[in-house]
């Protein structure tokens, strides 16, 4: 890759390329990361189901410890 194309591109070592091509020509761009909010965009873009009333503070804490209390009990039942 030419000096000058690295620079361009603020490429550094460990830096990753796209390349693609349209027609005759060859594009080569710089991979871009995704922002959180893409991601999750990506991941959850349906929402939360529909009418799932979202969860207090509170609800999340107790579905926690009681999931911790679930695994506790699997991993005691062998003994």
């Amino acid at each position: 890759m030419p000096a000058a194309v690295r620079k361009a591109l603020h490429l550094m070592p460990g830096s990753v390329l796209v390349w693609s091509q349209d027609g005759d020509r060859i594009i080569v761009e710089r991979a871009t990361r995704h922002s959180t909010a893409e991601v999750h965009q990506a991941l959850f873009a349906g929402g939360p189901p529909a009418g799932a009333p979202a969860k207090t503070l509170a609800e999340l804490k107790q579905g926690i410890k009681q999931a911790v209390r679930q695994r506790a009990q699997r991993g005691n039942a062998g003994r």
